[in-house]
């Protein structure tokens, strides 16, 4: 492991975190939108995330108890795509709206503001952190150039 790799691994967790964040904003940002261009109400979106090497977790866990070194050694984590939620619409009776069925049922979107709300704390705790680890890598490497003066 290199001398700036802990800061490359935060770096990679800050901008998936900023993305989740992004992508939760919409979600919010259209929890009432009945209509987008594709014709029906907007789907729910999630960021899914992978790590950036090809080792997991549960590879480098083991390679340290063992003593044995991963040959590919993580290098924080990226994103491996955005996906639609696909879960049903809620139905709502608006016989007055202007997407209304011929029932007068309107299909919302698929966006709990409750769940959305969780969702943007978890990221930017995990934000938080990921600046605390920067942080105290920085510190060490102050600290290490302190010592070699």
């Amino acid at each position: 492991m290199g001398i700036f790799d802990a800061i490359d691994i935060a770096g990679s967790g800050l901008t998936a975190e900023r993305l989740r964040m992004d992508v939760t904003a919409e979600n919010l940002a259209n929890a009432q939108t009945t209509r987008t261009a594709d014709g029906g109400p907007y789907q729910r979106k999630e960021v899914v995330l992978q790590p950036s090497s090809g080792s997991s977790f549960g590879s480098v866990l083991t390679g340290a108890i063992g003593g044995v070194r991963p040959t590919d050694p993580p290098n924080g984590v990226e994103v491996a795509g955005i996906v639609e939620d696909t879960s049903s619409q809620r139905l709502v009776y608006d016989p007055s709206h202007p997407d209304a069925n011929a029932q007068g049922y309107v299909a919302m979107p698929n966006v709990n503001p409750v769940t959305e709300m969780v969702d943007l704390i978890s990221s930017s705790r995990s934000y938080e952190a990921n600046v605390t680890s920067m942080q105290s890598a920085k510190q060490m490497f102050t600290k290490t150039l302190e010592l070699l003066r």
